[in-house]
């Protein structure tokens, strides 16, 4: 067994040292081999209008009338959505949201509810 750590970006177990560097073979990630682990995996923290911080799972409220791009339907000011997944990128909730289906949200138009 090998003593290597995994890759903090791809959780590969294949991981290979190189002097002085942690290289990841599948996703070409090179990381210091003296550098701490926790500082490699950076824990995001998304936050909804009101400074609430959100987690998978949460049940938000829209706090905005939000268009639907290429639609002519609206997510109402005050539609509750449950069991929210967070994801990176600009918009960062993923959600179903009943009679408009699968969509992405941003934080700042949504608080916990």
């Amino acid at each position: 067994m090998s003593t290597l750590p995994n890759c903090p970006q791809c959780k590969s177990e294949f991981t290979y040292e190189d002097n002085g560097m942690y290289i990841c073979p599948e996703c070409a990630h090179e990381w210091s081999a003296t550098a701490p682990a926790e500082a490699a995996e950076e824990a995001r923290v998304i936050k909804d209008a009101n400074g609430n911080v959100l987690q998978d799972g949460d049940s938000v409220t829209v706090i905005k009338d939000l268009k639907v791009k290429g639609s002519s339907l609206v997510v109402k000011v005050g539609t509750k959505v449950k069991n929210i997944r967070l994801v990176d990128g600009d918009h960062d909730i993923d959600c179903k949201i009943d009679g408009i289906g699968q969509m992405s949200l941003k934080s700042e138009f949504v608080r916990k509810a």
